[in-house]
């Protein structure tokens, strides 16, 4: 397959897959305003460059939670993967782990943590929600941590599920094919055989959701808990007061609340209430190496990519997924020579100019 850049995979999805399972990854809430603008604000950030400096050597190299890995760009959890390619979750743990990076486990995988863990080795984490059965939580979490999966992601900004009205025009349901594997002998069945429902979703998930359930999880498990889905300074606080090991800066790729600002908007806010007590990473319209420089220039740990994963799992299964990796590890590695960075460490908030930073004042001659 002749592909030049990560975007060119949506197109070769969409022709693959039928319209309900494209639309299903594709769409986003209500008028995806929020879905369009976490793209579009990428192209609103400029670099200043700074030349003449020793590149010749150039480090991806990061830590994540003490975890080494070989470029701040890690995998979100996106459900469902088997729609996309028949191999699913298994390929897209084999391409994280030959890419040296994190994989992050939806909840609702058509994969279990047992099968993903079945692949090899490799640094994964599991995104949880915090269902009204708590029982069914504790037993995921234990069942993760057997796995040998090393932190849980929980996401927070989904009481109930954001209005996707192209799946309610598709009628989407879940193919008898496919099932929802980390919930399998749950008395989840019937439920999870619909959980494309929404009705059926919002009836498993906990409405009543605050602070001191993040606090609850903290003590059924020894695995640290990063929170997906803040996008204030007020939250980012009361996540650390929580306890919480990281962040993640989350508009659920523009699926849930429409009108949200992009994350790359919302992210320099987080990053200063957290005064580097957590790290804070992003997620949401990462396309392109340049858009990860500028994530980090603007104080994110790394980011995480959730469409273009299931896109190119969709056009080539796990060569695919392999592809984008390579694809935005070399991307980032140019725009860090072309501005100046040997390590991730080089790189600052004066490499980017944002539309809400002062004009300069250039001194006198």
């Amino acid at each position: 397959m002749n592909v030049t850049n990560v975007n060119e995979y949506e197109a070769i999805a969409k022709e693959k897959l039928s319209k309900m399972f494209y639309d299903y990854f594709a769409s986003g809430a209500e008028d995806q305003w929020t879905l369009k603008e976490n793209r579009n604000a990428f192209s609103r950030i400029l670099f200043r460059p700074r030349i003449l400096r020793d590149v010749s050597k150039i480090d991806l190299t990061t830590t994540v939670l003490g975890l080494k890995i070989s470029m701040p760009i890690m995998i979100a959890p996106t459900a469902g993967q088997k729609l996309a390619h028949p191999e699913g979750e298994y390929a897209t743990a084999r391409a994280a782990s030959a890419a040296g990076t994190i994989m992050t486990l939806s909840s609702w995988a058509t994969s279990s943590v047992e099968e993903v863990a079945s692949t090899g080795p490799g640094i994964r984490f599991l995104q949880i929600y915090l269902f009204k059965d708590r029982n069914m939580v504790t037993q995921l979490v234990r069942r993760a941590k057997n796995a040998g999966f090393k932190a849980i992601v929980l996401t927070v900004d989904s009481p109930v599920l954001g209005r996707k009205e192209a799946h309610i025009k598709n009628r989407f349901t879940l193919p008898s094919y496919v099932r929802m594997k980390n919930f399998e002998g749950l008395d989840l069945e019937k439920l999870v055989k619909h959980s494309a429902h929404t009705s059926a979703v919002n009836g498993l998930y906990d409405k009543s959701l605050t602070w001191k359930d993040v606090k609850w999880l903290q003590t059924i498990t020894s695995l640290p808990i990063i929170v997906k889905g803040v996008l204030t300074a007020e939250d980012t606080r009361l996540a650390i007061q929580a306890g919480v090991a990281g962040i993640i800066v989350s508009n659920h790729g523009g699926r849930q609340l429409d009108y949200v600002p992009a994350t790359i908007m919302a992210l320099e806010e987080v990053v200063q209430a957290a005064e580097g007590r957590v790290p804070v990473f992003m997620d949401g319209g990462v396309r392109r190496g340049t858009d990860v420089f500028k994530a980090l220039a603007l104080g994110a740990s790394g980011v995480f990519i959730g469409r273009p994963v299931v896109f190119s799992l969709a056009a080539d299964g796990e060569a695919g997924v392999r592809k984008v990796l390579k694809m935005l590890h070399d991307e980032l590695e140019i725009t860090m020579a072309l501005c100046g960075c040997c390590s991730l460490k080089d790189i600052t908030r004066d490499h980017v100019v944002t539309e809400w930073d002062r004009p300069r004042i250039s001194p006198r001659l």
